[in-house]
Formats: structure tokens, C-alpha cells, sequence
């Protein structure tokens, strides 16, 4: 794909006929900081692939991560990320086996074959376990499958809830997720760079994520409305990873293998099933499974749905905050999404839903300036 530079050297060069002014031709405001054409969404119901909806595991006081004793096992809790399950899969994985890492074994069992529970096998097999993980789904069935994949911990607990000392461990998982993908990025786990155009203005707010960490949010910047080419306001640019799970997981699934791992299918129906296993360290990472299984009543359901469009190579950014709409480019279809329903079991796509996510995002993007079309 070209660049700016490279895109404006060879315009320069076509001859002005018939009367043609460049008028219509690129400007800085049709790239993106790094210097990608921002290039138009093709939003139409005939470009249509799927629509899927999934839930969220959520607790309003945020995710688990401690160590208990059961019987004569060691119980380390991993789950309840709520909307940066994918985000923060690899930072409260490292704290879990920061907790596994106390204890004088070296043999552990996984539940759960999803985001979380893929990093922390990885993780514990780094540290030197034998791991062995159980597991009821296995990718492309997991509840991280149906994520959207961006790099940011959103919709993970409410500001009024969160005691101080889970917002210390909040932060500490953020920057270590941030660290280890970093060395994940590429085609082969289908991690990359990109960059998000934030509609919404978050940042202007001081208890933001993107305020209060802005150090993981780089060339992070305000943007006017002749620095872009949609038809908004001043609108914040700032640059993430996106992670293609449909990549992603069985990558990591297939590193797990390779290094001497075992998967399992296994759907447990209580926890007495759970401590009769043999390894001595179980680590949990059941996301919505520990509601029923250890009795975490205070984990619910946020359902989330997503339609996807047939994928457009040239569109290389990210949309966040178009009236709560968002939209990703994936190498498996442009993903539409904008949905937060609480203690919704259902997770059959809702036609209406995706009526308002086609609506929305149409008129969005009918109205953005793209001088290539």
C-alpha cells in the first residue's frame, strides 16, 4: 500500500487536462499521522457476511485475579475482563503466574482455552510448568472469538465500584499486556499497529485511559477539522494494536502444542469435578464459567453484537465513538459494532441491531471526503 509521500510523488507528476484543478486530489487530511490513505468504508446490506453476537464477562468491581486454597489445591482466578478480555489476556495472566510462582509446584492445569487462558499456558510454561489445559470450547468456539480485538481495556469496571487496590493491579496488568504484545506483532499472529480516530474526544477527559495512560496510546493528538477527512469536529488520533482473533488464537494454541502442552476437552459441570483433577495448581480462567462453577454471582453478562462487511485491504483505521458506533478493519471482513447489554443471555444477532450499526455507519462514512473514490 502506498504512503502519503509515495502517493503524493506520483500525482504529482499526472497532467492537469480538460479544464481538471486538484481540487479532488489528496490532501494531509486524506492520511492518517503515519501516513496511510484513509480510504472509505463501503458500508451496504449487500456486503454483508455475518453478524454474530457474544458476551462479555463483567463484575462492576472488575477482574479476578487471586489465589485460593481448595482441599489440597491451589485455585489461582483469572477471569471477568469484561471488554478487554483479548487487551489484558497476557497482564493478568502474568500476575496469576506471579501467584502460581509462590507456590512450590511446577505442574498446573488451565481452565479455559480462550484469550486468557491461552496466554497464562504460555506464560506458565515459560516459568518452567507442565501445563495442561481443560477446557469445554476450543478456538474458533471461545468466547474470544467473538471480540473485536482492540488494543484497549474498555468496559473492564465501574469507576464508583473499583476499590484502590484493583485499580493498582488494573494498571499493572494494562502495562504488561502492553509489553508482551508488543513482541507479538506481525502477520503471523495478526497483531498490528493502527491508528483510531476517536470521534467521542475521551481524552479530553482527565480520568480517561487515554489521559491517565497516554503513554500507551502514542501519537496520540487533537485533530481539526481541516487535519481529517470526516465530517466531525476536532476528533482525537491516537495509535493501538488490533488483534485478529481468527490469528491470534490458534497461533497460540499451536505455540501451547509445540512446546509440550496438552489440550483437553472437557466440560465440567461443578467444582467437585474441578478439584478431582491431579495437577495441584488449577488456574481458572472460565470467564463466564466462574458465575455457576465458583459461584461468582456478581460476574453478568454484557452482550455485544458485531456484523461484518466483506474486508477492504485499503482501509487501514480505526473509528471509535460514532454516536457509540465503532469500526475495525480485520483481514476477515470490516467489523461494525456499537453494542453494551447488561444481563443479556441471548446471544442471537438481534436483526434490528444490526439495521442501526448498517444505518449508522453508512451515513458516517457516505459523508467522509475520500478524493480516491
Amino acid at each position: 500500500m502506498l504512503t502519503r509521500r509515495q502517493a503524493l510523488k506520483s500525482l504529482a507528476t499526472i497532467p492537469l487536462i480538460n479544464g481538471c484543478t486538484t481540487s479532488n486530489l489528496p490532501t494531509n487530511r486524506n492520511y492518517s499521522p503515519s501516513g496511510m490513505p484513509l480510504r472509505r468504508v463501503r458500508v451496504s446490506r449487500s456486503r454483508i457476511i455475518r453478524s454474530i453476537a457474544g458476551l462479555r464477562p463483567f463484575r462492576p468491581s472488575g477482574f479476578v485475579v487471586n489465589a485460593e486454597r481448595m482441599n489440597d489445591k491451589v485455585i489461582i482466578h483469572n477471569y471477568g475482563h469484561g471488554g478487554g478480555g483479548i487487551t489484558l489476556s497476557w497482564g493478568t495472566s502474568h500476575l496469576a503466574m506471579e501467584l502460581a510462582n509462590e507456590t512450590e509446584f511446577k505442574r498446573c492445569a488451565i481452565l479455559g482455552c480462550g484469550a486468557a487462558g491461552l496466554s497464562a499456558a504460555r506464560l506458565m510454561q515459560t516459568a518452567g510448568w507442565d501445563v495442561t489445559i481443560y477446557a469445554k470450547d476450543l478456538p474458533p468456539n471461545t468466547t474470544s472469538n467473538v471480540a473485536g480485538g482492540q488494543w484497549s481495556p474498555t468496559s473492564v469496571f465501574e469507576e464508583q465500584v473499583a476499590t484502590p487496590k484493583f485499580l493498582q493491579q488494573f494498571e499493572s496488568a494494562m502495562r504488561h499486556a502492553y509489553r508482551y504484545y508488543q513482541d507479538l506483532v506481525g502477520s503471523e499472529y495478526g497483531v498490528r499497529w493502527i491508528s483510531n480516530y476517536n470521534l467521542a474526544n475521551d481524552v479530553a477527559n482527565p480520568n480517561s485511559l487515554y489521559s491517565k495512560y497516554a503513554s500507551m496510546y502514542p501519537q496520540q493528538r487533537l485533530l481539526e477539522p481541516t487535519e481529517h477527512p470526516f465530517n466531525a469536529g476536532t476528533i482525537t488520533h491516537f495509535d493501538t494494536m488490533l488483534v485478529e482473533p481468527a490469528v491470534y488464537l490458534p497461533k497460540l494454541m499451536s505455540d501451547v502444542q509445540i512446546a509440550g502442552g496438552k489440550i483437553n476437552v472437557k466440560n465440567f459441570h461443578g467444582l467437585s469435578e474441578i478439584l478431582s483433577l491431579a495437577e495441584p495448581v488449577i488456574i481458572n480462567c472460565t470467564g463466564l464459567g466462574s458465575r455457576e462453577l465458583f459461584g461468582d454471582k456478581d460476574l453478568i453478562p454484557i452482550r455485544g453484537q458485531l456484523t461484518f462487511l466483506l474486508p477492504q485491504e485499503e482501509v487501514q483505521y480505526i473509528i471509535v465513538g460514532n454516536e457509540g458506533l465503532y469500526m475495525f478493519p480485520r483481514s476477515d471482513g470490516i467489523l461494525l459494532g456499537g453494542t453494551f447489554e447488561r444481563n443479556q443471555w441471548d446471544i442471537q444477532p438481534d436483526p434490528q441491531i444490526t439495521d442501526r450499526l448498517i444505518n449508522g455507519h453508512k451515513a458516517f462514512f457516505s459523508a467522509m471526503q475520500d478524493p480516491w473514490s
